[in-house]
């Protein structure tokens, strides 16, 4: 419960005065002089209040000063979006170098692991092969193992959809984004070079994978409201965390971790309202000089 009191030689007649003054004036006063404070709090970041004065002309500068808003701020939503192209560009450059990673991981695998004809890789030159798997033959139904086609791939489509869908992407668009890293980066690219494309993975990995997914993003958005703990432990949360939205946590070691930051301003917000303090603070304006007391219960 919160009390906010003023305390004042003035009477309530001059209060009200004050707080009509100041309503007329933040209504009308020109976005070119607006000054409000000497910064301001947007979208969880300090701005200068006299980046705020703007006029038309420096509005959009302004606005691209802005950082994203991390969705985990934000209330869940399906179709809301809030888009940080650059984390998504970031993203997409550590899964292509995980690709050509992973390749080299699968090539050093045993051949009835992969299915692979080894014999065929050695002998026809990388770019012929990728001709052959993708131009002249196209997709098959492969026969790799149940745990590589209906768990790895599944669990591999839900990382991408998350790479979208933790820097703002809807559902939707997250399922596109994964679809296109599935088939175009993989299917039809990094793996082609060793195997033609799968006809189940084309549509398991993307689709399954994005069901899942969304479920990965409802259960760190619970690990983001609990200030990334689970049953109590903040190992355990990151942990979590790490394996239903691991291309984010991985580029949040070394960019910073806007979901993370979002869970701490979270954690902080509820202290404040659950917790019990008072101030006296001096108010000062050309019109009105007293005191003003806050009281949290």
């Amino acid at each position: 419960m919160w009390y906010h009191f003023h305390i004042s030689k003035f009477g309530i007649r001059r209060i009200l005065s004050v707080v009509i003054s100041a309503a007329i004036c933040f209504a009308i006063e020109s976005p070119a002089k607006a000054q409000i404070a000497d910064t301001c709090t947007i979208a969880g970041s300090m701005v200068p209040a006299d980046s705020i004065a703007l006029s038309d002309a420096d509005s959009t500068l302004w606005l691209s000063k802005i950082p994203p808003i991390s969705p985990y701020a934000l209330p869940y939503s399906v179709s809301g979006t809030s888009h940080d192209w650059h984390r998504l560009w970031i993203n997409t450059s550590v899964l292509s170098s995980a690709f050509v990673g992973t390749l080299l991981v699968l090539e050093c695998l045993p051949e009835d692991a992969t299915s692979w004809n080894r014999a065929e890789l050695q002998e026809v030159p990388l770019f012929e092969r990728w001709y052959n798997h993708v131009v002249k033959k196209g997709p098959e139904w492969d026969h790799d193992k149940i745990i590589f086609n209906y768990v790895l791939h599944p669990y591999a489509g839900a990382a991408y959809f998350m790479g979208a869908r933790t820097c703002g992407f809807n559902f939707w668009q997250s399922m596109l984004y994964g679809t296109i890293v599935s088939t175009v980066g993989w299917e039809f690219g990094i793996e082609a070079f060793m195997e033609r494309p799968s006809i189940q993975d084309l549509f398991i990995t993307p689709l399954a994978g994005s069901m899942l997914g969304e479920g990965f993003y409802c259960a760190k958005r619970w690990i983001v409201d609990h200030d990334y703990r689970l049953l109590g432990s903040p190992v355990l949360g990151t942990i979590v965390a790490f394996l239903v939205d691991p291309l984010n946590e991985f580029t949040g070691l070394f960019l910073g971790n806007p979901a993370r930051k979002a869970a701490h301003a979270k954690s902080a917000t509820e202290k404040t309202l659950t917790g019990k303090s008072a101030s006296l603070i001096p108010t000062l304006t050309p019109r009105y000089k007293g005191l003003t007391f806050v009281a949290t219960f």
